[in-house]
């Protein structure tokens, strides 16, 4: 195992003290091309050209000596340490921290970043991170080859968005382009990036308190219909709403389809729980609806005027879907595209052994609740209304180890 290991951050500046003198006494140095390249590092000493750091990591633990590992930005700031820390290597590190990417980034934007989300994509999470763009208004996406600034604007598309695209930052050729995502497919960009996603009509609102978006004033969960206005289907209670909202889990990084969106309470409160929403109807007043709740409670969504199942065609592939009408034949629509999870609601048994159906051919354990909610006058304690539905769900089974 290595004496000593010390992880140093670079982010185009001089080295420091600390990290040149612990150069000097490296025996190997690992890090990428333009890291290696530094006149500190010592002549003699054995050099790792760093593509994976596990591989790097296993070969430091081997090594008989004192290593240093060279890496840009913060190195704790999704980077190398947390790997170099892993149990199975059994290293114990020494940090010498530099400006992270992100913040240089928004620095040579001049832009405040307390109240940004900030992603990692990769060929694994690209979809997630720019489900992350399409919810907030403000992102910082670290890329890598192939999940870089014309993926994310391809994956958008429909999606405006304003993109600052950092080039290899700290380095003699570095450089900051501004356009709009619509623009970005069409350049080829060098790695490593960092694109910071801005635009929506959501107001960002930086506390000053919290890293990331603001929780908002609200609070709760499945409002009270009056909250939406007028425009819920028949049967949408609030208490509907929440066994719909447990049984979908929406979270960021996903992106729910909202089917039949009418007022636009469930897309609202999905996208208050971080999820990126796309709302369909094939009324286009209740997707305008479902815009002025979206401005109101400070979240971002986008709405699709259209009729399903044929709307969903051109839709980007959903984590979990909400289906608000429309039936058994728009159930099956949504099935074919593998979402997580599916939950529908039904007034009759008929329609709800349909949906059932539907769910159960496309490959879903279903579940199914008959649920009923009564609204009470708690002065006369006399019924005000009473909504009974059938709340079915369906979920992929765990793939078989």
């Amino acid at each position: 195992m290595a004496d000593r290991v010390t992880v140093i951050g670079w982010d185009g500046s001089p080295l420091t003290a600390a990290a040149r003198s612990a150069l000097s006494a490296a025996t190997l140095v690992a890090g990428a091309g333009h890291h290696l390249a530094l006149p500190e590092v010592p002549p003699a000493a054995e050099r790792i050209r760093l593509g994976s750091v596990d591989l790097a990591a296993r070969r430091i633990a081997g090594h008989r000596g004192t290593a240093v590992v060279l890496a840009d930005g913060d190195p704790g700031f999704f980077g190398v340490v947390r790997t170099l820390r892993a149990p199975q290597h059994g290293l114990e590190v020494e940090v010498v921290p530099a400006v992270s990417s992100v913040a240089a980034a928004f620095a040579r934007a001049g832009m405040p970043w307390d109240d940004a989300q900030v992603v990692v994509a990769h060929s694994r999470t690209l979809r997630r991170a720019v489900n992350v763009c399409r919810a907030h208004p403000k992102v910082a996406v670290l890329t890598s080859p192939g999940a870089g600034p014309a993926e994310l604007a391809l994956l958008l598309d429909g999606v405006h968005r304003t993109f600052v695209i950092c080039e290899e930052l700290g380095t003699e050729r570095e450089q900051v382009t501004v356009l709009t995502s619509d623009k970005a497919a069409d350049h080829t960009w060098r790695d490593p990036n960092v694109v910071i996603v801005i635009g929506g009509a959501a107001a960002t609102q930086g506390g000053g308190w919290l890293l990331g978006r603001d929780p908002g004033a609200v609070r709760g969960w499945a409002l009270p219909p009056h909250a939406y206005g007028d425009g819920l289907r028949t049967g949408e209670s609030a208490g509907l709403r929440a066994a719909q909202l447990a049984r979908l889990g929406p979270r960021t990084g996903d992106l729910v389809w909202d089917i039949g969106c009418g007022a636009g309470a469930l897309a609202v409160e999905a996208a208050r729980f971080g999820a990126a929403v796309i709302a369909v109807d094939e009324d286009p007043a209740a997707c305008a609806r479902t815009e002025a709740a979206a401005r109101h409670y400070g979240v971002q969504l986008q709405t699709v005027a259209g009729r399903a199942p044929h709307v969903l065609e051109r839709l980007p592939e959903p984590d979990v879907v909400r289906v608000g009408g429309g039936g058994a034949a728009v159930v099956t629509a949504c099935a074919d595209r593998r979402p997580e999870r599916i939950v529908a609601h039904a007034t009759t048994r008929d329609e709800a052994e349909a949906v059932g159906a539907a769910l159960a051919d496309g490959g879903y354990a279903v579940e199914c609740a008959l649920l009923q909610s009564v609204d009470l006058d708690p002065g006369a304690w006399t019924e005000r209304d009473r909504t009974v539905v059938f709340l079915l769900s369906g979920h992929r089974p765990a793939a078989s180890p």
